[in-house]
């Protein structure tokens, strides 16, 4: 399963969570089966690129997302992809991939989505 973790840094399972997903400098990629990790850059129109993070995520084939937080239109365009989404994501990724399958993480909700961008679309 690939499970996909915004990252400050490249350092893979020791990169830190960022607080801001859709800013994130980098996307940190774990496949939980196989252990192979893959940093890739944030290339979305939130860092002068193209596409929005969900779009960039998709296309690495991505099943989970782990994340400090996020908007309610990135959770329904992870949820039209078919990406399960969880909040509450801190420390490292390490620390991140633990929480989750120890299911210490919340599945993301419009109740929990980041209230400042309630009336902004991802962008």
């Amino acid at each position: 399963m690939k499970v996909c973790v915004p990252t400050i840094g490249q350092s893979g399972m020791d990169d830190v969570v960022s607080p801001h997903f859709g800013r994130c400098l980098y996307y940190t990629l774990v496949d939980t089966e196989t252990n192979e990790v893959e940093v890739f850059p944030n290339t979305s129109e939130h860092m002068g690129g193209t596409g929005l993070p969900p779009e960039l995520i998709a296309r690495k084939g991505v099943h989970v997302m782990l994340c400090s937080g996020l908007g309610p239109r990135a959770i329904q365009m992870f949820e039209q992809f078919g990406i399960e989404v969880f909040v509450g994501a801190n420390g490292t990724v390490k620390d991140a991939i633990n929480a989750w399958k120890s299911g210490k993480l919340q599945v993301a909700t419009d109740e929990n989505a980041c209230k400042e961008h309630n009336t902004e679309l991802v962008r």
